[in-house]
């Protein structure tokens, strides 16, 4: 197997040497790429960073005379994912490692955030022990913390880039079971919605499917939309799109105005519900915004205060559901739960609006081109939740066919 060591080769060449060597005494390959900027590399590398750079037409020697470490560090890391996701697609390499400190760590995970989940990625790094989420974003690289300095091979380095060299040629020797391989089929859920996602999985996996379930918590939504794009998924049962409402409203949870495109991107059937749009996330009840002093609220816990959309705000995201789902040309199906989008829209509970819920359905029946299946039902209902699992699989079918 081949590893890809990258890394700024102009400063700490050495280092990524080191680790190269106890891999290739583990018996794999490695390939040496070179993402520096500055002065020579220290060791000769298997693929220069002018190699890396050709793959988005970049000219590198242009911006190095600037001097400016910065611009070049932007754009090796717009060049470097393109370059290993193109390795990786090529079956040129089975795994990645990388060091790095400030500008190493922004360079190696730019890259390895590119990659595949379940492709074996390990950078160590002087940052691992802080906050990391914009470094991993929705992928699953390992950080391990360098504990010292990467600069110079020292007692402590040498350990750490030795038991880093380890770990990499495990992540790359291990197998992975195929005994379940079922086909995949994600599904958005939140707490207002669990027991309808619950319900439909049931039906998903009778029906010979694996269902893996996402938090619709903002990174949730993100993750969820990684793996669609990957290709790895067969539908999608995206019934709780509350991320939207914080997205609309500037609320804590929102996973950004690319939620609900991975779908499209990837061309994959999907069955799509507004649920828990009645709701926008807040955190204490001292943090909400003073505009929305005077509107409809609800203290889910003392850190998390909801918010009720109301009928403008619904209409909007009424429209945004829609469009979302006319851009998919895949099978897309929309359902409306109309008695109630959430437990607590219900009549009777704290959110129940009837007019922001009829504003909501009216916009996506104005607005979509696609189906949209409307049914006298709370979301969470046995009736609904079989609806949307037999629908999906319908879709799913006639896509295949």
């Amino acid at each position: 197997m081949t590893i890809a060591v990258l890394g700024t080769l102009d400063s700490k060449g050495h280092e990524h040497a080191f680790v190269a060597d106890l891999i290739r005494k583990k018996g794999h390959d490695v390939l040496l790429i070179d993402l520096g900027t500055g002065g020579d590399p220290q060791i000769t590398p298997d693929v220069t960073r002018f190699e890396v750079a050709d793959a988005i037409n970049l000219d590198l020697q242009a911006l190095v005379d600037k001097q400016d470490r910065g611009e070049c560090v932007v754009a090796m890391s717009q060049a470097a994912p393109v370059f290993l996701s193109r390795l990786v697609e090529e079956g040129k390499i089975d795994g990645v490692i990388s060091l790095g400190g400030g500008g190493g760590t922004a360079l190696g995970t730019a890259a390895m955030r590119a990659l595949p989940v379940g492709f074996p990625k390990l950078m160590v790094s002087t940052l691992a022990s802080g906050n990391t989420a914009h470094y991993v974003g929705t992928k699953d690289i390992t950080m391990m913390p360098s504990i010292v300095d990467v600069a110079g091979l020292n007692r402590i380095s040498k350990t750490i880039f030795t038991r880093a060299a380890g770990a990499i040629c495990g992540m790359v020797e291990a197998t992975i079971s195929d005994e379940e391989d079922k086909p995949l089929i994600v599904a958005s859920m939140f707490g207002n919605t669990t027991d309808c996602i619950n319900l439909a999985s049931k039906v998903l996996e009778e029906a010979g499917y694996e269902v893996l379930i996402f938090h619709a918590t903002g990174t949730g939504g993100k993750t969820m939309e990684s793996l669609i794009e990957s290709g790895m998924v067969a539908g999608v049962l995206d019934l709780t799109t509350t991320e939207w409402a914080d997205e609309l409203l500037g609320a804590t949870l929102s996973a950004g105005p690319t939620r609900m495109d991975a779908m499209t991107k990837a061309r994959i059937p999907a069955v799509i519900a507004p649920g828990c749009l009645d709701m926008a996330n807040y955190g204490e009840r001292k943090t909400l915004p003073a505009e929305f002093e005077n509107r409809t609220l609800y203290i889910h816990n003392p850190q998390v205060t909801l918010l009720r959309t109301n009928a403008s705000e619904c209409r909007e995201l009424g429209r945004i559901l829609a469009e979302k789902a006319n851009a998919n040309p895949a099978p897309t199906a929309i359902l409306n739960p109309r008695k109630a989008i959430s437990i607590i829209s219900a009549a009777g509970q704290p959110f129940h609006d009837a007019e922001a819920d009829l504003a909501l359905f009216d916009a996506i029946h104005e607005h979509a081109r696609c189906e949209v299946i409307d049914y006298d039902e709370d979301i969470n209902s046995e009736v609904f939740a079989r609806a949307a699992a037999h629908k999906l699989l319908s879709l799913i079918q006639s896509h295949q066919s």
